[in-house]
């Protein structure tokens, strides 16, 4: 299957920057789905570990249910943009028109009317027709399912995980679904190993989005094969959008890792900058990906 879009590198921060510049973040809740707990903390060895992800032996009573994670990040000149797009608005009543007949039965997705990421932007006074920017942590169809519903923004993507998404083999089996970003959007894809990637703080490559220090995106690969995360300066501390680089806050300490990263090496790596970017600073507020104990107790908006 060839992807329509071509996209074009991203070789210099987009304009909006200011200097001190620091920013106000939103986490929305874009719908749900739902996975055995193996699914995000393995149980067992590695071969058992990921037979079990697949649920066999946990009653559906059991599993968890778990948000699907979208931000709202307000820059105060370079206006509002979001990082990932939650669940399509269709899921509301058709799963599987968006996620496919497959994902629809394992996963279980949950959509309530007006919950969808264009809604939830209307009702901040924020028109989702006027997000110049989406920044994608990867391509996972739980992060990429809303992707159709901005079709004049820049996606901003690492040129990896763009590899991996759209010319990698087996795509379901890896997570993705191309028809959920097969458009000719523009894709700006972030090369981390060029000279305009530099380190930060514990993280050995970062890019700076506007050239201001006030949002970086941080080369965290593992879950995926280009995995980023994204982190956000507030006025007294910094805020790190993990994504799927931890499934759970407990991954930052003794919780067992994921049955199965894309490449378990890198994912070790990029939670071990996790780790100690927290030692480091421990005021910072880290956001894991798909966490239900720690999603109820964030805050509505971060400044």
């Amino acid at each position: 299957m060839k992807i329509k879009a071509h996209p074009r590198a991203l070789t210099s921060p987009l304009s909006g920057g200011s200097p001190g510049a620091t920013v106000v973040v939103e986490p929305l809740e874009v719908g749900r789905m739902t996975a055995p707990p193996q699914f995000f903390e393995r149980a067992g060895g590695e071969r058992t570990g990921q037979l079990q992800m697949l649920g066999p032996v946990t009653p559906r009573s059991s599993w968890w249910t778990v948000p699907c994670p979208a931000f709202l990040i307000i820059h105060p000149d370079a206006g509002p943009f979001v990082v990932d797009t939650g669940l399509h608005p269709s899921v509301t009543s058709k799963p599987s028109a968006n996620l496919g007949r497959v994902v629809s039965w394992y996963a279980r997705p949950q959509l309530d009317p007006g919950e969808d990421l264009p809604a939830q932007l209307r009702a901040r006074n924020v028109d989702p027709g006027q997000i110049s920017t989406v920044v994608m942590t990867h391509l996972h169809y739980d992060h990429a399912s809303g992707m159709a519903e901005f079709g004049s923004a820049a996606f901003i993507v690492s040129e990896a995980e763009w590899a991996a998404a759209s010319s990698g083999p087996q795509p379901f089996l890896h997570g993705y679904n191309r028809s959920q970003f097969d458009y000719a959007f523009d894709y700006r894809t972030v090369h981390y190993d060029t000279p305009q990637a530099e380190s930060y703080s514990t993280f050995g490559r970062s890019f700076d989005l506007f050239g201001d220090g006030s949002v970086r995106l941080a080369y965290t690969p593992g879950h995926t094969a280009g995995h980023q995360s994204v982190i956000c300066r507030l006025k007294e501390r910094d805020l790190v959008i993990a994504g799927d680089a931890i499934y759970t806050l407990a991954q930052l300490d003794d919780a067992a890792p994921p049955p199965r990263p894309a490449d378990p090496h890198t994912w070790r790596r990029s939670l071990q900058e996790l780790q100690l970017f927290r030692r480091q600073y421990p005021q910072a507020v880290i956001i894991p990906g798909h966490d239900p104990k720690v999603w109820p107790t964030l805050e509505k908006r971060y400044e």
